[in-house]
């Protein structure tokens, strides 16, 4: 057993690279991504297309209605199950995966590929997170929300002073979760998390760029998806869930429910998107950067994918 994985910021094409090694390798890609999870969720998330899923076997995109919530541990739990099957023979003709109440189709022999920008989902498989099973508790959340965020990290740092060495004081997210935890746990976060990393090789192949050429391929990006259909897709989740699906208030799809709103109009929805997609890439850089088992190529090497192919073949020659 031995796993592949690809992750960077947002836009350093990521899955175009993998999709070419999944073929020449034979073997398929597990989608470490928190938002293609959802179905509906295509062009703004920018899944694989049917095509490219005809391609290469995706897993654990397509797995949760927009109206649920797929926890990092929900993930953890799915992409172990497959890495744990992986030895045997794979199912055929098969494009997407199943219900999660169904169990998955197993990979290919060969080593398969964890690919996506969501640092939790990849640590949670290449650290072996340990993580609580305390599912969102939505009232609580609510009535901790409105203390607001400085009172939350001052209530965090008497319960769990480990955990605010962690969290930043800004992160209302990690805050209200290790606040979730120890109400319904009655212990620190801190306690019940730990680590037990797998015991199988692990590649990680990190993919950047210059900020100025990340900028561009940005702007690239969201105006194909402007040019595939995103505000129609925008607007026929707003008809069918409602304006108010948290999933519609994140990266791209807020912008354009603004347009849609008439608060904004698209070249500004545009401007926009470009603006929040930098910010976040550059927080996802900060966060692969802190781990120095990733190796690292330039999106830009004209030599990219045979530069990292040969480094695929040494991993798998010499283990």
């Amino acid at each position: 057993m031995k796993l592949i994985v690809i992750c960077g910021a947002t836009a350093t094409g990521k899955s175009g690279l993998a999709l070419e090694l999944a073929q020449r390798l034979d073997t398929g890609i597990i989608s470490a991504d928190s938002r293609q999870v959802y179905r509906e969720f295509d062009i703004g998330t920018a899944k694989p297309t049917k095509t490219e899923q005809q391609l290469v076997t995706h897993y654990l995109i397509d797995i949760c209605d927009p109206t649920e919530t797929m926890t990092v541990g929900d993930f953890q739990e799915q992409a172990q199950t497959l890495l744990n099957n992986s030895e045997k023979k794979p199912q055929n003709n098969y494009s997407s995966p199943p219900s999660p109440l169904s169990p998955p189709p197993p990979l290919s022999p060969s080593p398969p590929l964890l690919v996506g920008g969501t640092g939790l989902y990849i640590k949670s498989i290449v650290q072996g997170m340990k993580i609580p099973k305390v599912a969102p508790q939505l009232e609580l959340r609510t009535q901790l929300e409105s203390l607001g965020q400085n009172q939350l990290y001052n209530m965090l740092r008497s319960v769990d002073p480990l955990a605010t060495q962690k969290i930043h004081s800004n992160d209302q997210v990690r805050t209200l979760r290790a606040l979730e935890v120890f109400y319904i746990t009655g212990q620190p976060i801190t306690e019940l998390q730990a680590e037990n990393p797998p015991s199988y090789p692990i590649l990680q192949i990190g993919l950047d760029s210059d900020v100025a050429s990340s900028t561009n391929r940005i702007a690239v990006r969201i105006e194909k998806m402007i040019a595939d259909g995103l505000v129609a897709e925008v607007e026929y989740l707003c008809q069918k869930y409602g304006v108010d699906l948290p999933l519609l208030n994140t990266l791209g799809y807020q912008e354009i429910k603004q347009y849609l709103a008439g608060e904004i109009s698209l070249d500004t929805a545009k401007e926009l998107t470009v603006v929040h997609t930098r910010q976040f890439a550059k927080r996802q850089r900060t966060w692969f950067k802190a781990y120095p088992q990733i190796e690292w190529f330039d999106v830009n090497n004209p030599d990219l994918l045979e530069k990292v192919w040969l480094r695929v073949q040494q991993f798998i020659d010499n283990l």
